[in-house]
């Protein structure tokens, strides 16, 4: 398989030399959030990782945060290249393991602890299993980018009705471009470097995102209104390239494994406080923010899944039984 990197990153990762666990014994983190233990769940994760692993082993691990070794995508290859070990991405996994894309499917989780059993439990592992035979990249554990949320500045979304007629900037990806328009609202995919002044300029009304994306990168102060429905729950993946791992004697194995774990879930409590503290953050800077009744929810997601199931169904093809699994998997945790 081939990759195709910027030359920055591609040039940044030859300069520092290849690393294997044989020789020089440096494991390299990479992501592309900020290194900030205390804001960042990706920087967090990897602050946790790296004095867990130097702790208990003579592995040394350096961090490379805040996209410089390349965006998620460029990450991944380098994974799948052994030239950086381990790497902490959410959407670019779907890209390389298309089973990984269920997770996207609208209103399938109703909370994040029901995530949490799923991505944890045996689920969670049989999907790991699919994807390490798929790419040769382990995932060691489930980190938390959130919930996305919708927000506009033209009327308050209670139900999909109130859609009608917005356009709303959509990552460039065809399960969200379904999912507005199920929802009667109208998907503009907009870069994300392009999303403020799009905003500003009335390109598009609106546009989804975790709240602590929301209130971090000032698109409270472009938006009036927020609905937290929380269509969508994204994951992160802390992936290991599996040839480097094998290449661990069994207790580094353990320490590697155990601290993923732990970084997982830190990550997680970081994406949690980001939520619950940016929600009264908005509220406080003006925004008018909605929290959706029971009975409400259920109107997105009659509306949502089905046209999102029918494309994905057919994208994933003979792996399309990942959805009836996902579903059951759900069942069984709101249970």
């Amino acid at each position: 398989m081939t990759f195709k990197w910027t030359t920055i990153a591609a040039t940044a990762v030859m300069a520092l030399g290849f690393a294997t666990a044989g020789s020089a014994q440096t494991l390299r983190f990479a992501h592309v959030d900020p290194d900030d233990w205390q804001n960042s769940k990706k920087g967090a994760a990897a602050h946790v990782f790296k004095n867990i692993v130097e702790g208990e082993t003579d592995l040394t691990v350096e961090l490379f945060p805040a996209g410089a070794l390349g965006n998620e995508d460029e990450l991944v290859a380098q994974a799948q290249e052994g030239l950086t070990q381990v790497v902490m991405v959410s959407g670019a996994m779907s890209k390389v393991c298309k089973a990984a894309s269920v997770l996207d499917i609208p209103y399938t989780f109703p909370s994040a602890p029901v995530a949490w059993e799923v991505l944890d439990g045996a689920f969670g592992r049989e999907l790991a299993q699919h994807c390490l035979d798929e790419t040769g990249l382990r995932t060691l554990a489930y980190g938390e980018t959130g919930f996305r949320n919708f927000t506009n500045n033209t009327r308050a979304i209670r139900t999909p009705a109130d859609m009608e007629g917005l356009k709303f900037r959509v990552q460039p990806i065809p399960l969200y471009i379904e999912m507005v328009e199920g929802l009667g609202g109208e998907p503009t995919p907009i870069a994300w470097t392009e999303l403020p002044n799009a905003l500003s300029t009335g390109v598009v009304d609106g546009q989804e995102n975790p709240v602590g994306v929301i209130y971090n990168n000032g698109l409270h102060k472009l938006q009036k209104f927020m609905t937290l429905d929380g269509h969508v729950y994204a994951a992160d993946f802390l992936l290991i390239s599996d040839e480097w791992f094998q290449s661990l004697d069994a207790a580094e194995q353990e320490v590697v494994m155990k601290a993923a774990k732990v970084a997982g879930n830190m990550g997680r409590s970081i994406q949690q406080w980001n939520t619950a503290s940016g929600v009264n953050k908005v509220q406080e800077e003006g925004m008018e923010v909605y929290s959706p009744t029971a009975d409400e929810l259920a109107m997105f997601r009659d509306k949502a899944q089905p046209a999102v199931k029918e494309w994905l169904a057919g994208e994933l093809g003979d792996d399309a039984a990942w959805i009836e699994k996902l579903d059951a998997a759900v069942a069984a945790a709101t249970k």
